[in-house]
C-alpha cells in the first residue's frame, strides 16, 4: 500500500483535512462555531467561493490576496495545508493503513492546531485536548501503547507539569503554567504512552530553555518572558510520536 499513488492520495486529502484545521486555528480562540458560517475573506467577510478554498492551490492562483479587496491572505493557511499533506503522505508511508496509522493522525491534526493557536494566542483550547484525552485512552485499548501505559500517560503528562505549575507558583507566587498545558500533555500521554511522555517533556523542556535563553541574550525577553510552552510540546511530542522508542533504546544502550 506503499505506492506513489497512494501516498498522493494520502497526501491530497491531507491538504483537505488542513484547510478543515486552518479553519479550527481562526475561529476556536475565537470561541466561533468551526461548522458554521462558511469561509470568507477575514478582510472584507465575503463568503469565498468554492474555487477559492482549494488547498494551497487557490493561495498561489490569487498571489495570496483575497480576490475581491486585494488585502494579503496569511501564509499560514497554505502552510498548514501542505504540513498537513506532508503528515499524511509521511504516516501512509511510515505505518501503511490500519488503526496506528488512524491515531497517529488524531494526534498529529490535534498537535498541529495547538501548536498555531498557542503559538499566535498563547491558548491551548480544551475542545482539543480534553477529546483528545479520551480518544487517546480508547485507542490504546485496541493497540499500543494498551490501555495501563495509556492512564500512566495521563497521569504523568498531567500530574508532572501540575506539581510543576504548583511548585513554580509555592515558590514565585504567579502563574508559571496554564492548565492547558497540563491537559495537552495529558491528552499526548493518552496517545503514546507514559516513555514517550516522558521523553517528549524532556525535549520540550530543552527546546524551551534553549529558546529562551537566546531571546534572553539576543534582548528581546527576560526571565520573566512567558513562551508559549505548547509549540514546544507539541514538537516534542511530534518527535516522541515518530523517533522516541529509537530514542530511548538509543538512551538505555548508553547505560
Amino acid at each position: 500500500m506503499r505506492e506513489p499513488g497512494a501516498i498522493l492520495a494520502a497526501a491530497i486529502f491531507g491538504a483537505v483535512v488542513g484547510s478543515f484545521l486552518n479553519v479550527c486555528i481562526h475561529r476556536l480562540p475565537r470561541e466561533t462555531s468551526i461548522i458554521w458560517p462558511s469561509s470568507a475573506c477575514p478582510h472584507c467577510k465575503r463568503n469565498l467561493s468554492w474555487y477559492e478554498n482549494i488547498p494551497i492551490v487557490s493561495y498561489l492562483v490569487l498571489w495570496g490576496r483575497c480576490r475581491t479587496c486585494k488585502q494579503p491572505i496569511s501564509g499560514r493557511y497554505p502552510l498548514i495545508e501542505a504540513l498537513t499533506a506532508l503528515l499524511f503522505a509521511a504516516a501512509w508511508f511510515y505505518y501503511g493503513p490500519g488503526l496506528l496509522l488512524a491515531s497517529r493522525v488524531l494526534l498529529g491534526c490535534s498537535l498541529i492546531v495547538l501548536f498555531a493557536i498557542d503559538l499566535e494566542h498563547q491558548l491551548l483550547p480544551d475542545q482539543i485536548t480534553l477529546p483528545g484525552i479520551v480518544v487517546g485512552f480508547v485507542f490504546s485499548f485496541f493497540m499500543e501503547p494498551g490501555w495501563l501505559n495509556s492512564l500512566l500517560g495521563i497521569l504523568l503528562g498531567a500530574g508532572s507539569l501540575y506539581l510543576i505549575r504548583w511548585a513554580y507558583y509555592r515558590v514565585r507566587h504567579e502563574e508559571g503554567l496554564g492548565l492547558g498545558d497540563v491537559k495537552m500533555l495529558a491528552m499526548v500521554g493518552a496517545f503514546i504512552g507514559w516513555k514517550l511522555t516522558l521523553i517528549t517533556l524532556v525535549m520540550a523542556s530543552f527546546a524551551g530553555s534553549i529558546i529562551g535563553l537566546l531571546l534572553i541574550l539576543m534582548g528581546r525577553g527576560t526571565m520573566k518572558y512567558a513562551l508559549p510552552f505548547g509549540t514546544f510540546l507539541a514538537l516534542g511530542a511530534a518527535v516522541a510520536a515518530t523517533a522516541g522508542q529509537g530514542i530511548l533504546d538509543w538512551y538505555l544502550r548508553l547505560w
